[in-house]
């Protein structure tokens, strides 16, 4: 019949013959649109993620295209997820191993106004594949790491804790926690706020802000305070002459900086006259406000004034550019070195550099930095100790496989990824192992943890009198937490070393400071040894 409709000699077509050829050429197109999509594969995302001006956001077990240097991780990540999988649905051999899931929530591309760079990416992934390898070796439910990108400046979160929510009821294999959380930023905030409402446990490894605080959520570094309060005893030893200088980041969008400042005017504000010896600059995370970096200003009037202690609450992303250009200025006649006070996860290895070292010769300064790790905890000839040794171990291979080079320790970012995935695996095998009690069961009988259990065993206080039950034993030291309503959330007793750089003495070594550790609500109660 179609045939005759096309021979039919010539007159005007009707609207069944219009129809018709229309019909046709619908199913035509949709047919040759099926047969591209299906020859191209998924697309640089993948079936789970979507393309959100050119980052993949969402939530998935697989593979995806990311930033170069970071996709090689993502592949190792989703290999492990697959054999997690495997294990569980057609094990090779031995009995099915049943496995839960924890998503690593953060940005997997990165840009010149990224809150997190490329190199921090990588060395986060790192850390937390590390964890999760290491807690895969051990009995008890096994683990899937979720890819949770939500865009290169955290902006596109609502997608995806809908979808994490939506994972917390599965349940064969439901997802029990959040980590990843990178930056204090208003987004970020919301994005907590967000998950708290879902009831996910959420632990942020490298959250600094005092003032990012949630019912759910968990921060296993110290804050900009506790991270102060190190900076004091040092500064107690180290006083100078008490001509200090603050250099603060103005994007009030920037939580991190603006929390960082007030800390050290809180702190640090009368002895050293803060408020009437500061200077400000456009910092380069977030949207473009103009120049960024500007810090003629502050240089100047750091010489001017002769100061000896510079406080820089700032991103370490603008710290080397303010110290190039201290080093234009030179040691401007200073007699004694120049202190520049920071706080943050680790020395970012753009501070530790060939030029970072000239640049602080020729200034005649140095760099006094409050961490949550210190380079000499694996750079010394001492064997480290409990997991910090079994994390190296994990970590030298996936650093050697995925050329993370040899300061990827440094930061600390790694370190910090590694014990936040470890903090909520090691609640999902306590609370396991507590609901599985007596008797034995098959793989399928097993009861599996939720989100809800998971959250129940971490409120549970670890830290309590001069004991310490259920601590974190982890690679940046053993610390806990303290219970509902107690601290915030912060962890408690974290180790809080100060690193000088170029090297002088840390924390621990003979005439330097004492070790700061993070004590209850601000108190100086011991902590357990």
């Amino acid at each position: 019949m179609l045939l005759r409709l096309f021979r039919r000699h010539p007159r005007e077509w009707g609207p069944l013959e219009w129809l018709a050829v229309v019909g046709i050429g619908a199913l035509v197109a949709a047919a040759i649109t099926i047969a591209v999509n299906m020859a191209q594969g998924p697309g640089r995302c993948g079936d789970d993620l979507r393309d959100i001006d050119g980052d993949c956001v969402g939530v998935t077990e697989e593979a995806f295209e990311a930033d170069p240097g970071i996709e090689s991780l993502i592949g190792a990540v989703a290999d492990e997820n697959a054999r997690v999988k495997r294990d569980w649905e057609d094990p090779p051999s031995g009995p099915r191993i049943p496995y839960v899931r924890i998503a690593l929530m953060m940005p997997f591309t990165a840009d010149d106004h990224s809150a997190m760079t490329a190199d921090m990416i990588r060395r986060g992934i790192a850390g937390a594949l590390a964890a999760q390898r290491q807690a895969n070796r051990f009995g008890g439910p096994h683990y899937q790491l979720l890819l949770a990108p939500d865009g290169r400046n955290l902006d596109q979160w609502e997608p995806v804790v809908d979808r994490l929510a939506e994972l917390t009821t599965d349940t064969r294999a439901p997802l029990v926690g959040v980590t990843g959380i990178p930056s204090s930023t208003p987004e970020t905030r919301k994005a907590i706020a967000a998950l708290s409402r879902h009831s996910i446990p959420t632990v942020g490894p490298v959250i600094t802000a005092a003032n990012m605080n949630s019912p759910y959520f968990f921060k296993t570094s110290p804050n900009n305070d506790q991270f102060a309060r190190a900076l004091k005893l040092y500064l107690d030893r180290k006083p100078a002459r008490h001509r200090g200088f603050l250099v603060w980041d103005n994007r009030s969008e920037d939580v991190y900086s603006q929390n960082l400042r007030s800390v050290f005017e809180r702190h640090f504000g009368d002895a050293y006259d803060l408020t009437n010896h500061n200077s400000n600059f456009t910092g380069t995370s977030g949207t473009d406000k103009g120049i960024p970096q500007r810090f003629t200003d502050a240089v100047q009037k750091i010489c001017n004034e002769k100061s000896d202690t510079v406080f820089f609450a700032g991103r370490d992303q603008d710290l080397p550019a303010f110290m190039e250009r201290m080093a234009q200025e030179g040691s401007c006649g200073r007699t004694t070195t120049l202190r520049i006070l920071k706080v943050g996860i680790g020395l970012e290895p753009t501070l530790t550099g060939d030029a970072p070292r000239r640049w602080l010769d020729e200034a005649r300064a140095t760099i006094v930095d409050a961490s949550a790790v210190d380079p000499a905890w694996w750079a010394g000839k001492a064997k480290p100790k409990k997991a910090l040794g079994r994390f190296l171990d994990s970590f030298e291979e996936i650093g050697t496989q995925h050329k993370l080079g040899k300061k990827a320790l440094d930061d600390g970012y790694a370190v910090m990824y590694h014990d936040a995935f470890t903090l909520l695996a090691g609640a999902v095998d306590r609370t396991f192992a507590e609901i599985n009690e007596g008797g034995k069961k098959t793989p399928e009988a097993l009861s599996i943890p939720t989100k809800d259990d998971v959250y129940n065993t971490l409120i549970i206080p670890s830290i309590a009198g001069d004991g310490c039950s259920s601590c974190l034993v982890g690679a940046g030291g053993t610390y806990g937490f303290e219970g509902p309503g107690k601290n915030d959330q912060w962890a408690v007793c974290k180790p809080v070393p100060v690193v000088e750089f170029p090297s002088s003495a840390r924390s621990g070594d003979p005439g330097a400071p004492g070790l700061y550790r993070t004590y209850r609500n601000g108190s100086k109660n011991a902590c357990p040894s």
